[in-house]
């Protein structure tokens, strides 16, 4: 049978026209932006009946019809309204960059995408408060933990432990890229630098529970942080006694390639001195990073990510001294010290990231990412202690001093810690909004392999008044002092082990969000489910089963149509976190490929107001917890490192309430007042429940920022922190069930001071040498402003004529002064 050529005729002609119909568009992409030149989020971008938002970046896209006149209207709730005309030729990339002014009138907060935040109760954080606020190690670390439900013991350390978890149960994102800490690190003074550089961060937002599946498998928390994307050329500087860093930043004439770089030095000399042990102490932290990111058009941006950092550790112990015991009966612990420390802690790290705009509606991303570390730990070091009784009498010339010693002894540990660990990541996700625009679907795939090489070689010897003490499960016969003792000399603690593993795991979630009107109030519903699965193997290592996991969660938030400006949500779901390299190994360095997932059920429920008093901004945020936990793998505390059981023979559970209290106390200025009570026991082999090692039962938190306002130049930054004490843990060996005492409670305040120099620029002429700087600033701070004795974990040492084991508290940095000098060109 012959085709009509009519038909041909009409097919052409159909083809032509929606060819023709496609040519007649035109592309304009762009970033909106406000005052202060930060991206501006949640920006409703709209041409008649159709609109974008822009991202978190900032960054918008929108097709619009060429050869005609489009007026683009730019809205925002908080910010005032930008209208921008164009005319565009077919096919046309046109970029515009928008900055948004603030509107102080418009104090009315309506929930829309802009504020899917505090719909979905993510806490965010202003990048200026992290970088002002005064701490012994600043950091995004350093303001959480002034947040109810977040907790940290060592103010050297940026590990932190949220609502009854551990430092290993956290996820951290830079730029949707999971980054991780150190394997071997034992203490806080060996961390140095943490991974974020504050300099460069543009964006922090944090949830400590009932977070979507689109985040990964972790137990207790997401920090989600997004890296600056330069809009104009700038070299920014800081000086402390605590080291410096430097931060560049740039755009090329077309906007479409950006780039921002630090380095940073840092040197805790200043700290470590100031606790009770003298040492010699040379530490060197170092690292360097840059985001490099590209934009040839409207559909298409790439970006990398690249990390150079180098901590080493030389640490030389003395002497100390710790007095402890009650005022009837003092005591002290003097240990004088032989040996040293070296450690070195070495990583590379590299991301590429790819976003591909399809439409309006549909966002499609590849990220692949590569870590490696290499870490050494190597110590020997024998440590002479005399345990004694303290002269307390008043006009004696040994006043303070051990008058009388009831116990001496000695103790040697080595150690030669070999780590080396590749990290491979590959990701696809995708994003699709319906055109309603009140739904969306989200969806993606990640793949990892995971190398690890380690050797751990690690013993103790302890030797009491002459008597060598054997671990207690060598039941060998001694009679000493009364029969010389014949039998084997074997190290108190003795871990030996090779471990050559591979990890695979593949992973992938979806979820689905939409909104609706219910009455006069809003319903927004976010609900979708995880998977993650993973196989263990290696050399020496009986290859584990296969195993995976299923994560379903839903997030439930109400906005009723009240004269309050209230949210109420209710979250929920299913938590698993598959075990990493360290929650495989036990405590005598033995892989157990067989390890399974920990679980844990959240149940969220919260409550945000936001008000207005004395016409200023205040919000109260108001949450209810509770966790329960299976397959627990249990874990002693030793300073910051973590040792696991490895054998899930435990259940758990966490309950507890977090309020926080933040606004304007200060007109201009945003501080908080927060409030925290947690409980979190666990029941290891059907002993019954006994309090976690991060069960820290009541939490209060202050983060404060004022000037003075007959001299506005000078800031005042302050946070303080109160913890009740966290359990003491137990000697070598013994059970958990028989050591119950707890430290004392965690108090902590620190203050800086500041002084603006370029405060008044916009007063200045343009020929003062100040108005070169966008900010230059001289800083006084003082660390532990009252000199708590704050204690981190306990030494025990034992008396082998009385058989008791004395628990010394360990006690972290007392005041310390520092100053800094700021300069941003």
């Amino acid at each position: 049978m012959r085709t009509p050529k009519s038909l041909y005729t009409l097919l052409f002609l159909a083809l032509s026209c929606i060819a023709f119909a496609q040519n007649q568009s035109a592309k304009i992409a762009g970033l909106v932006l406000d005052e202060n030149n930060k991206p501006v989020e949640g920006v409703n971008v709209s041409y008649q009946t159709k609109s974008v938002t822009t991202d978190t970046n900032g960054f918008y896209t929108i097709t619009v019809p060429a050869r005609q006149k489009v007026v683009l209207v730019f809205t925002h709730v908080s910010l005032k309204k930008i209208i921008a005309t164009f005319q565009l030729e077919p096919n046309e990339n046109k970029e515009f960059y928008a900055v948004m002014s603030d509107n102080a009138e418009q104090l009315n907060d309506v929930v829309i995408t802009g504020n899917k935040r505090r719909v979905q109760g993510i806490t965010t954080i202003e990048p200026e408060t992290i970088r002002k606020n005064p701490s012994a190690n600043a950091g995004i670390h350093s303001v959480l933990i002034t947040f109810g439900g977040v907790n940290s013991s060592s103010e050297l350390s940026s590990g932190y432990n949220v609502r009854g978890g551990n430092y290993d149960e956290n996820l951290v994102y830079v730029n949707e890229i999971e980054v991780y800490r150190p394997f071997l690190v034992r203490s806080g003074q060996q961390e140095g630098l943490s991974f974020t550089n504050t300099e460069m961060v543009q964006n922090v937002d944090f949830s400590a529970g009932g977070f979507q599946a689109k985040f990964g498998d972790k137990l207790s928390s997401v920090l989600d942080i997004t890296y600056r994307k330069p809009t104009q050329y700038s070299i920014g500087a800081e000086a402390s006694f605590l080291g410096g860093s430097v931060t560049g930043e740039g755009i090329t004439k077309n906007k479409k390639w950006s780039a921002i770089a630090g380095i940073r030095y840092r040197d805790n000399s200043l700290l470590v001195n100031s606790q009770e042990t003298q040492t010699n102490y040379k530490p060197s932290f170092m690292d360097v990073q840059t985001m490099i990111n590209y934009m040839p058009n409207a559909r298409w941006q790439h970006s990398f990510l690249g990390n150079i950092s180098q901590n080493k550790y030389n640490y030389q112990p003395l002497t100390r001294q710790t007095n402890f015991g009650t005022i009837d009966e003092p005591i002290a612990l003097q240990v004088f010290y032989e040996g040293q420390e070296n450690d070195k802690y070495q990583t590379l790290f590299g991301a590429y990231k790819a976003t591909f705009t399809a439409n309006d509606n549909n966002t499609y991303k590849f990220i692949g990412s590569v870590y490696h570390t290499q870490e050494q730990e190597y110590f020997d070091i024998l440590a002479a202690y005399y345990l004694g009784d303290v002269d307390t009498n008043i006009g004696s010339e040994t006043l303070g001093q051990v008058t009388y010693n009831r116990g001496i002894g000695t103790q040697l540990n080595h150690a030669r810690n070999d780590l080396d660990a590749l990290i491979v990541n590959a990701e696809l996700k995708g994003s699709h909004q319906f055109q309603d625009k009140k739904q969306q679907i989200e969806w993606g795939f990640k793949y990892t392999r995971e190398n690890i090489r380690d050797r751990v070689v690690e013993w103790e010897v302890i030797d009491s008044a002459g008597f060598s003490i054997n671990p207690p499960q060598f039941h060998l016969p001694n009679e000493q002092p009364y029969h010389p003792y014949i039998g084997p000399l074997v190290p108190f603690k003795n871990v030996r082990a090779t471990n050559f593993v591979d990890i695979n795991r593949l992973s992938g979630y979806v979820q689905w969000n939409t909104q609706f009107n219910v009455g006069e109030g809003q319903l927004f519903l976010n609900a979708g489910t995880r998977f993650h699965g993973w196989n263990v193997s290696g050399d020496g290592i009986s290859t584990g089963k296969a195993q995976t996991v299923i994560s379903p969660r839903a997030q439930l938030t109400w906005k009723p149509e009240w004269k309050r400006n209230m949210l109420f949500r209710l979250a929920t779901g299913v938590y698993y976190q598959p075990p990493f390299y360290k929650e495989l190994r036990d405590s005598t360095g033995v892989v157990q490929p067989d390890v399974k997932a920990q679980q844990s059920l959240h149940f969220v429920l919260s409550n945000d107001y936001k008000f207005l008093m004395n016409n200023r901004k205040f919000k109260l945020v108001t949450e209810a917890y509770y966790k329960s936990m299976t397959d627990v793998n249990t874990y002693t505390l030793e300073n910051v490192r973590i040792r696991y059981r490895a054998n899930n023979d435990a259940t758990a559970y966490a309950y507890g309430l977090d309020m926080r209290l933040n606004g304007e106390f200060v007109p201009g200025t945003e501080s908080w007042l927060s409030f925290g009570y947690m409980k979190t026991e666990e029941n290891q082999g059907g002993k019954g429940f006994i309090a976690r090692p991060t069960d820290q039962r009541l939490k209060f938190g202050l983060l404060f920022q004022d000037y003075m306002p007959n001299m506005p130049s000078m800031k005042l930054y302050m946070n303080l922190v109160y913890n009740t004490g966290l359990p003491g843990g137990s000697p070598s060996y013994a059970d958990a069930y028989d050591y119950q005492t707890r430290l004392r409670d965690y108090r902590r305040a620190d203050v800086g001071f500041s002084y603006v120099l370029t405060e008044r620029n916009t007063g200045r002429s343009q020929s003062h040498w100040l108005k070169k700087f966008q900010d230059l600033s001289i800083g006084f701070e003082i660390f532990n402003l009252f000199n708590n004795q704050n204690a981190i974990t306990n030494t025990w040492v034992r008396d082998v004529y009385t058989k008791n084991q004395y628990g010394i508290p360990n006690y972290m940095t007392t005041r310390v002064f520092n100053v800094k000098l700021t300069a941003k060109l």
